[in-house]
């Protein structure tokens, strides 16, 4: 891969952060580097996943560490960054709060991303999406949810694609 390649990617992912509420670490070399490994294993898989995990190099098997992956929102929240420091949070990036490492959370708990609320049950005079005429999809990624037949190409929050997305309720 080129340094045109490398430098092209990470102008969008820092785009595609800002526009979603999101800030990339303000380390630039090890944003550098970890978009190099998204860009290594795009090249291997076909997808962008995490370079800081081992990749089953199916996709099916490797959706949860897509970047960005699942557990971001969760890492973030709790620790201040994601798993591999390539997002980060307000006070990370400020320097209010130090970079701490993050454990692993592959492999437990999927993080719910809905608050533990879950959805209530439709009454009636409720509206057709929640009665249930339109399924609701989830983005396991940042959870955004939309009902329609078939989930978005790509999540209009955090940019993950279709199959990120997982039928909700």
């Amino acid at each position: 891969m080129s340094r045109s390649e490398v430098e092209a990617l990470r102008r969008r992912l820092e785009r595609e952060a800002g526009q979603s509420g999101y800030l990339l670490n303000p380390d630039s070399e090890l944003v550098l580097d970890l978009v190099e490994g998204l860009l290594a294993n795009q090249d291997r898989y076909g997808y962008r996943s995490c370079p800081c995990r081992l990749a089953e190099g199916r996709r099916d098997l490797d959706r949860d560490i897509i970047c960005p992956c699942d557990y971001r929102d969760a890492d973030l929240h709790e620790f201040g960054s994601c798993f591999c420091g390539l997002y980060v949070s307000e006070e990370v990036a400020s320097g209010q709060r130090p970079l701490e490492q993050v454990p692993e959370r592959r492999g437990q708990a999927r993080p719910s991303g809905d608050g533990g609320g879950g959805q209530a049950p439709a009454s009636a005079g409720e509206s057709s999406v929640i009665s249930g005429k339109y399924p609701v999809w989830r983005c396991r990624v940042c959870g955004y949810l939309c009902a329609r037949d078939t989930p978005p190409a790509r999540c209009p929050i955090c940019q993950a694609d279709a199959d990120r997305f997982e039928r909700f309720a």
